[in-house]
């Protein structure tokens, strides 16, 4: 009898924990190759250059790859890391090591499934499995069709939050071995990186899960939440929800078990509320698809602002005429990481007091951010243009005030220099400068 050579790909779901599309490849096959493909997966839905990600984003990857290989060679496995793109290296593979059956989790990235739909018209004769890891729901248990997703976030919330929730998977105990197939890693470029704020990988991730809830932060969450700086104030999970070394299901089991033995308050449920706000971008992102990034969003009209070079420049260094706005943007640059405050506060500052297409906050965000995802991303920034789900259309926020309510002291703002900045933002009139596409 015939060997059968499996393919699973991984993308955002650099675990072995709960990861029940690789648990279905290692139980269907008895050979299989495990791959991840370093080209940009969305290149398309940015206006930055698409290797141009920040170090600490780069960072957090090539932990979170080593300690994955390292866990699969302790199932006797091995991960191959590779430059070249799906629709490139596939193809190879299958031709040296006759694969019939390719398996990889579900993405919500409008081209990721693209590119999976391609290689499944180019292959009819093979056995495709995309598999739901990402998400709390499957697809198939919302009470409603995809394609009738609510159109704001209170109406999802209220027809799913009391809907049972499956377990998570067991940690794999087993794999099929590897072919003899050898694709040498990329010669990692030296990646220096100050303020190192998270460590990537599975590892880490559980060890973050169990340290959050041992203590008794989980109690507090919704008082401290809107905090701007520190390791507390919020959970902290997003980094590793992102890049799939933590599922969101893994963390729904031990708030359960949290608050069955500490109880449960208004806190550990804005845990769960946070969490549906997630489910409900990643869903969002599967409904609308190419609108994600459309400057027109889910709307008829596009909104009245453009691309002003200088201005945009300025945001992104810190340097505009909004104190909180620079020490944000300080932080973000220095760290890789924002609050989900400022990241409200420095879209609103952009697209309102700024003029900016919204979309390249939204890319300069994707280059920076260490928990970058690009539903829970492009969603938020539709949702604070105007563009998104949102039926009062424009979240624009007043800087003085949010400044005075969440920085009285200035301490922040001080610290991240945020007082520091240019007086003049435009230094030519903004007639003189070009109108990028939108």
């Amino acid at each position: 009898m015939s060997r059968q050579v499996g393919l699973f790909l991984f993308k955002n779901d650099l675990r072995i924990h709960d990861n029940l599309a690789l648990a279905t490849a290692a139980a269907e096959v008895d050979q299989l190759i495990c791959i991840y493909c370093l080209e940009p997966k969305q290149p398309p839905s940015s206006l930055r250059a698409p290797s141009n990600l920040s170090p600490h984003r780069q960072f957090f990857l090539q932990q979170s790859l080593t300690d994955l290989h390292q866990s699969l060679k302790n199932l006797g496995q091995q991960l191959m890391v590779t430059n070249d793109s799906p629709l490139d290296i596939i193809p190879q593979l299958i031709t040296q090591h006759n694969i019939g059956h390719i398996y990889c989790s579900e993405a919500a990235g409008y081209y990721e499934r693209l590119n999976w739909q391609r290689l499944i018209k180019r292959y009819p004769f093979i056995g495709f499995k995309s598999i739901t890891t990402h998400t709390l729901f499957e697809i198939a248990e919302l009470p409603f069709p995809i394609a009738e997703l609510p159109d704001s976030f209170s109406k999802f919330r209220k027809l799913t939050e009391h809907l049972s929730i499956k377990l998570p998977q067991p940690k794999l105990a087993s794999m099929p071995p590897s072919p003899a197939v050898f694709i040498p890693w990329p010669d990692p470029s030296p990646i220096k990186v100050d303020n190192l704020l998270f460590e990537g990988g599975e590892q880490r991730a559980l060890a973050h899960l169990k340290n959050y809830f041992n203590s008794e932060l989980a109690s507090t969450y919704k008082e401290t939440r809107n905090g701007l700086e520190g390791m507390d104030y919020s959970t902290k999970f997003s980094p590793w929800l992102a890049n799939g070394c933590l599922s969101a299901r893994q963390i729904l089991r031990v708030l359960h078990a949290y608050e069955h033995h500490k109880g449960a308050n208004d806190s550990t449920y804005w845990i769960y509320f946070e969490l549906l706000w997630r489910e409900y971008y990643q869903l969002y992102a599967h409904r609308h698809g190419k609108k994600l990034f459309s400057f027109s969003g889910l709307k008829l009209t596009k909104p009245a602002t453009s691309f002003y070079p200088e201005r945009f420049q300025k945001w992104c260094n810190g340097n505009t005429p909004y104190p909180i706005v620079n020490a944000f943007m300080k932080q973000l640059n220095s760290t890789g990481y924002m609050s989900n405050r400022g990241r409200q506060l420095v879209a609103s500052c952009l697209v309102h007091e700024l003029g900016l297409n919204w979309r390249y906050g939204a890319s300069y965000m994707e280059q920076q951010l260490v928990d970058y995802d690009v539903a829970s991303n492009w969603g938020n920034w539709q949702y604070l243009a105007g563009v998104g789900a949102d039926p009062r259309g424009h979240r624009r926020f007043n800087l003085t005030k949010q400044t005075q309510i969440y920085d009285p002291k200035g301490d922040f703002i001080k610290k991240w220099g945020g007082d520091n900045f240019d007086s003049q933002l435009d230094s030519v009139d903004a007639a003189d400068w070009p109108i990028s596409r939108s």
